[in-house]
């Protein structure tokens, strides 16, 4: 592991910053909670200790304003963040009897689709991981932007690109334009991660490996799939994928589990100085495997809180010791 790598990082996350609405301790109550894929993302980011920059559209509201100073108090740099006109993104929360959370959006016109070219221009010079991917890369009008800065960090040669579609098959409607839509980004990606439940809606009739296989043909050098209880695999050309089990934890919910996931996996591809093109190329299995343990304990603590809760280096040092 490579202590000084780690100190020359510096990770961008882009997407949207939304409220979650969560259920509350009584029936019919609701907690409002900062949240969105990639502004959780970000959080876990910085609880690793880890240099970040947040691009959000961050409306100029209430919300928004709890939104920006969560950020900001988490050590978040926001000088890439627009202040948007628009409104927030809410998303509220339904947990079924497995403590598992699905959403209904309400998005129409909000902030976080609204990105233009000018706004994308302001992504961090020092970048060395750009991390995007779910609800805008592939909600217009703003998902082109999104993708052109993507296509522009993966063009310089020195940008670990990493990707999580997060699918959500009520707004991307039919599989096959949710194919259409996640293989644009898989084609920019060098690291990719999705869930079983990702793979399973847009490619019904293909496995999990199989699908690993194709994403790895489309560019990918990494193809990382959750399955929840059951642990995640790590999909690379031409050596056998590897698998490493879930911790058994009491949940709470799932509610940014998969974030926090992606936060470990990063935090620890830093930590191990395979945060580059060349270095994740090169990863040996030995410590792809030391990475996915890392991320399946940063999925499991946060699946011991509520919410989105991603754990701090120390959390994560507590439960490795």
């Amino acid at each position: 592991m490579t202590a000084s790598a780690g100190l020359r990082a510096r990770l961008t996350v882009i997407g949207e910053a939304l409220v979650d609405l969560v259920p509350g301790s009584e029936p019919r109550s609701f907690t409002a909670s900062p949240g969105g894929s990639p502004y959780n993302v970000a959080v876990g980011l910085a609880r690793l200790g880890l240099d970040t920059s947040l691009m959000a559209r961050l409306a100029d509201n209430a919300l928004g304003r709890i939104l920006r100073d969560r950020a900001l108090a988490e050590g978040i740099d926001l000088s890439a963040s627009p202040r948007a006109t628009e409104p927030t993104t809410l998303a509220v929360v339904s947990l079924d009897a497995r403590a598992r959370a699905s959403y209904d959006f309400y998005l129409e016109g909000t902030a976080d689709w609204q990105w233009t070219a000018g706004e994308v221009s302001r992504a961090p010079e020092p970048t060395t991981v750009l991390h995007f991917g779910s609800l805008a890369s592939w909600t217009s009008p703003g998902d082109k932007h999104i993708l052109n800065l993507a296509t522009r960090m993966r063009g310089r040669g020195d940008v670990l690109v990493s990707y999580d579609p997060n699918v959500r098959p009520r707004l991307l409607n039919d599989p096959k334009h949710g194919q259409r839509m996640v293989e644009r980004g898989i084609r920019l990606a060098h690291l990719a991660k999705a869930s079983q439940e990702d793979v399973a809606w847009l490619y019904p009739e293909q496995t999990v490996a199989e699908v690993a296989r194709q994403w790895l043909a489309l560019g990918a050098t990494v193809v990382v799939i959750t399955d929840g209880a059951n642990g995640a695999d790590a999909f690379t050309a031409p050596r056998p994928a590897i698998h490493r089990p879930a911790r058994d934890v009491s949940v709470v919910d799932t509610v940014g589990a998969g974030d926090s996931f992606t936060a470990g996996l990063l935090g620890s591809l830093v930590r191990r100085g395979r945060h580059s093109p060349a270095g994740l190329a090169e990863c040996p299995q030995a410590e792809l495997a030391a990475a996915l343990d890392d991320a399946t304990t940063a999925a499991a603590l946060n699946c011991q809180r509520a919410g989105s809760d991603p754990p701090t280096l120390a959390d994560l040092e507590r439960e490795t010791a």
